[in-house]
């Protein structure tokens, strides 16, 4: 009886795909039926991973995400390892590898077990409300995971991934990337060199209402500004002896930056200034101190900021123009310039491009309108970016929702099931060609 129940369950939800998705196969109907059985499944795991704090910093909260996470794969039939990162200040990575028929693509998929709120957070416990979940990472990324999961357990149901050569790096670092970058994306680039795409399942985007298709992210790098000055007497500013001060040059490098670094797809914002007599930086660099009176010229001035690009070499063009403009200091003062660098960028390419067509056949194939590309500039960085030179790829994958990594952050039902829906199919089809 139980068997009978599930199977008209499964044509019942068959049946209710839009007329126009007759482009399905008989395997990829059996895979949206299982989609659309497993929601409440996706939304136990997803419940169960949201009660867990992973925050970045929280070390043992990432590993335990890691280890329910593990699972799922393993379930799955995916030999499963973890790579500790005690190293670089980390939790570590969860690397799951499915060895298929080696007739299809290799395919990489990529996401996060860490969040954006650490365990004194006050944003905490998982809320359903309707087709609204909210809760710290329903959105980014436990979300996409979730989504991440279902697709491949929904490709075992139809027999679609016993084909599929597929490997899954989830980090657990990738809101505060651990140093050296070189050995905290090690296995994620190593991983990129014997895969043929790369999925990353970072959230969806839209754009007025419609979900849209992500082949590029931009950079993320920072960098600080120190400027250092002859102290004195306010009385004699500008003079040749006293010279302009501290501030007065940091204030013409920013404005210089406004006026002469701008460029299409290009931003670079000023997020902190301290300046006075002497002004310091806190150790994270999150605040500091600065102390002055009126009537003394300031001695210490300095700002930090970010730089973001859609290509790594756009980025060291800017870079060398910022240097220029650092070192043109006003009288009296010296100014130096320091980068940090965080994530590369991911510039579009025609074979991403081609990748998107793909995905696009699927929604035709479901009925869903065509995803059309995504500004890069409505976009931020990811860890994809690693590798994209390495390998053409997919953004935005994930989760659908609102304000993530602020309080409140949600996750859209809908767009899960549509989500996971798009994910089997893709997967399936690029496992045999």
């Amino acid at each position: 009886m139980i068997l009978r129940l599930a199977l008209g369950l499964a044509c019942a939800l068959v049946l209710s795909l839009p007329v126009r998705a007759a482009g399905l196969s008989g395997a990829e109907r059996r895979m949206v039926a299982s989609v659309d059985a497993g929601q409440d499944r996706q939304l136990a795991l997803l419940e169960a991973l949201v009660a867990i704090n992973s925050g970045t910093m929280n070390l043992p909260g990432v590993e335990a995400v890691g280890r329910r996470v593990a699972t799922e794969f393993r379930d799955l039939g995916f030999e499963v390892r973890w790579v500790p990162m005690a190293e670089t200040g980390r939790a570590g990575h969860l690397v799951a590898v499915h060895r298929g028929d080696g007739r299809g693509r290799r395919m990489l998929l990529i996401g996060h077990l860490d969040t954006v709120f650490e365990p004194d957070s006050p944003f905490k416990g998982y809320v359903r409300s309707g087709d609204t979940v909210t809760g710290p990472g329903v959105n980014d990324m436990k979300g996409g995971v979730v989504i991440m999961v279902g697709a491949l357990r929904a490709m075992k149901a139809a027999g679609t991934l016993k084909r599929a050569d597929i490997t899954v790096v989830l980090t657990g670092d990738e809101e505060r990337v651990g140093r050296p970058v070189e050995i905290a994306r090690r296995d994620l680039i190593a991983a990129a060199k014997v895969s043929d795409v790369a999925l990353d399942f970072e959230g969806l985007a839209t754009q007025d209402g419609a979900d849209m298709g992500s082949i590029a992210r931009r950079s993320s790098n920072s960098w600080t500004v120190r400027v250092k000055a002859k102290s004195g007497h306010s009385s004699g500013v500008f003079s040749d002896t006293a010279g302009y001060g501290a501030i007065y040059d940091l204030v013409r490098i920013l404005d210089d930056f406004r006026e002469q670094l701008r460029e299409p797809n290009a931003t670079f914002n000023v997020g902190l200034v301290l300046g006075g007599s002497d002004a310091s930086l806190n150790a994270a660099g999150t605040g500091g101190k600065a102390s002055g009176k009126g009537n003394i010229i300031a001695g210490e001035a300095l700002a930090i900021g970010d730089l973001r690009t859609l290509s790594n070499a756009q980025t060291e063009r800017l870079k060398g123009r910022m240097e220029a403009i650092v070192r043109d200091s006003l009288p009296g003062a010296r100014a130096s310039l320091e980068f940090t660098e965080g994530y590369p960028a991911m510039p579009p390419t025609e074979g991403s491009r081609r990748l998107l067509g793909e995905l696009n056949a699927v929604n035709a194939a479901l009925g869903y309108p065509v995803m059309r590309e995504l500004d890069p500039l409505r976009r931020g960085a990811g860890d994809i970016a690693f590798v994209s030179h390495l390998v053409d790829g997919l953004v935005g994958l994930g989760a659908g929702g609102e304000g993530a990594h602020a309080p409140g952050e949600t996750m859209d039902i809908p767009a899960m099931r549509r989500q996971t829906r798009r994910a089997a199919l893709l997967m399936s089809r690029l496992a045999t060609r």
